[in-house]
This record gives structure tokens, C-alpha cells and sequence, in this order.
């Protein structure tokens, strides 16, 4: 089970009050919500293996040389030019302390958290995914509520997505079989039909005119983006000409942005021992971190999930 962690505790931040602080005052309702949010998948599903993965870089450079708009409604403040630095994201200012209190607590219980650096958590799930089947050949569960994900579905290859869209609780399995009837697409085929949409909520802006319905019944014809590409370069195609004339007309992003929307499975990700510890792996200094942050009946919760 690969962790989208940024969705989990940006979710758990923004569901839980910030009263729920340490006993210095410190809120911890992200720790809180994100620990009680592990427990209930470890209970419910019971993965041998789990993987926290983070952002090593929220907004790569590779994509933002790529898209200069990728992420950009997000940005608080930009690098100095020739800094070489990266853009800040706007976090509020409760949560970013918290991150890091989660990977004190994540540490000494010994759960896994990965990382694939110069590049978002969405490439290390990725990467961390394809190097799972490749050595060991068991199935993958890929937590998140980020869309982009669901082009990691293969139901060839064992990996689902469980969709938190909707809350942990209430999560979404999807398979081919789910993605297809919720979007006339299969895993293979989201990257191109996202392409095709866009998603504002990433600055991706798409081909204008061409949404949800029209994206899939194209690659339904044509089969990806790069049949249909080709379809629009061939005069003698039976492709539509109002078509045609939306897709010469987002030319340069469509020769960029499916570069942008792929997940990187080859990303450098960290070594972890992603096998899931059935007792906390240092038992002292959980107990002093759960004292420290006010955390003992979640750190409780999730002992007892992983006890099984």
C-alpha cells in the first residue's frame, strides 16, 4: 500500500479543528487526523507492506520548464531568479510544523516513508510501484484523491487506486473496469484523456472545447493521444474538422503537457523496508513523542491496527 501523504494530511488539516494541540499549544490536528486515517486502512484492507510517500518538490522543475503555469494559483512566493531555488507553496502556516512532526511519529512506530527527489509524491508512488512488481510481483493499493493517479490502474499488473475523494471511511476501489464506467477510459488510457481535459486545479488548461465526454469518446476511436494526434495530422482521416481545428490549435501544449501529466515510475526514489511493523519499532520514543504532542489515543488506535 503506497500513502499519498499530502492529500491524507491536507484532508486531515482541513477536517479537524486546530484545538486538537500539544500540550505547548502547538495544533496537531493534522498528526492527529492523518494517524487515525492510517489506523482505519491498516484495519480495513491489511497490507503487508505500506510506504508513506511525501514531496521531495511539490512543483518540479522539469514540469515548470515544461508548463510554466503548472501549479502556478498555488505558488506563495517564487524563487529569486537565478537562485536556483524552487517556488514556495501556500501552506497555511499551522500545517508545515506538522509534516514534520508526522515523520517523528511515522519513524519510531518504523513505518515507511519514501521520498523520489527533484520530484512530487505522486512520482515516488509511482516508481515505488513499478520497482514493487518488479521485484517482489505482488499487487499494489495506491491511496490518494488526486486524479492523476488513476493512470497508475493495471489491472494486469495488480495495482489499484482506493480513492479518498469522498473520505477515507467511504473510500473508492477503482479498477479498469470502475474507471471505465465512471470516465469511458481505462488506467492506460487517463494520462491521454487528462491531457485532453486538463485540470485547473494543476494549471493544465487542455484543449479548449474538449471535455470530459469528448476526450473519451476520441480515445475510444483512436486509442491514446498519439493516435489521435496522428488522425489530425492525416488530411484524409475522418476526423472531424471542428476536431481537428481545437487540436491544432492547442499544438504547443499538447506537445508538452503529456510529459507533464505522466507520473515518473523511473523518479529516484529512496531504499525503504516498506514491510509493516506488527509492534512499534522504537517503542520509547514513541511513547515520549505521543506525551509530547498530545497524540496518545491515536498513537493507541494505530498500535493496536497494526497488532492486527
Amino acid at each position: 500500500m503506497l500513502l499519498d501523504t499530502p492529500t491524507l494530511y491536507f484532508r486531515a488539516y482541513f477536517a479537524l479543528p486546530e484545538s486538537i494541540a500539544a500540550p505547548d499549544g502547538r495544533p496537531v490536528n493534522a498528526v492527529r487526523g492523518t494517524l487515525d486515517f492510517i489506523s482505519h486502512l491498516v484495519t480495513h484492507h491489511r497490507p503487508d507492506r505500506l510506504v508513506a510517500c511525501f514531496d521531495a518538490a511539490w512543483r518540479p522543475a522539469f514540469r515548470v520548464a515544461l508548463l510554466p503555469s503548472y501549479k502556478t494559483h498555488r505558488v506563495a512566493q517564487e524563487a529569486p531568479a537565478g537562485s536556483g531555488g524552487t517556488a514556495v507553496e501556500e501552506v497555511p502556516d499551522t500545517l508545515s510544523p506538522q509534516v514534520e512532526m508526522l515523520l517523528e511519529v511515522l519513524a519510531a512506530f518504523g513505518i515507511a516513508d519514501g521520498w523520489a527527489e527533484g520530484h512530487e509524491a505522486d512520482d515516488a508512488i509511482a516508481a515505488y510501484a513499478a520497482r514493487h512488481r518488479a521485484e517482489d510481483g505482488g499487487p499494489v493499493d495506491v491511496v490518494t484523491g488526486d486524479r492523476d493517479m488513476f493512470q497508475l490502474v493495471d489491472d494486469g499488473a495488480g495495482v489499484r487506486v482506493f480513492n479518498i475523494a469522498r473520505g477515507v471511511a467511504k473510500l473508492e476501489v477503482l479498477e479498469d473496469a470502475q474507471l471505465t464506467e465512471k470516465y469511458g477510459v481505462t488506467g492506460s488510457q487517463y494520462a491521454d484523456f487528462a491531457t485532453l481535459r486538463g485540470d485547473p486545479s494543476d494549471g493544465l488548461p487542455g484543449v479548449a472545447g474538449v471535455g470530459e465526454k469528448t476526450a473519451a469518446t476520441l480515445l475510444a476511436e483512436y486509442g491514446s493521444l498519439t493516435g489521435l494526434l496522428a488522425a489530425a495530422a492525416d488530411p484524409a482521416s475522418a476526423l472531424k474538422p471542428a476536431v481537428r481545428k481545437k487540436l491544432e490549435a492547442a499544438a504547443d501544449y499538447l506537445a508538452v503537457a503529456p510529459e507533464v501529466v505522466r507520473v515518473r515510475a523511473e523518479a529516484p526514489t529512496t531504499p525503504v523496508d516498506s514491510a509493516l511493523p506488527t509492534t512499534p519499532r522504537h517503542p520509547d520514543e514513541l511513547e515520549k513523542l505521543a506525551e509530547q504532542y498530545g497524540l496518545t489515543n491515536p498513537v493507541k488506535r494505530l498500535a493496536k491496527a497494526l497488532a492486527g
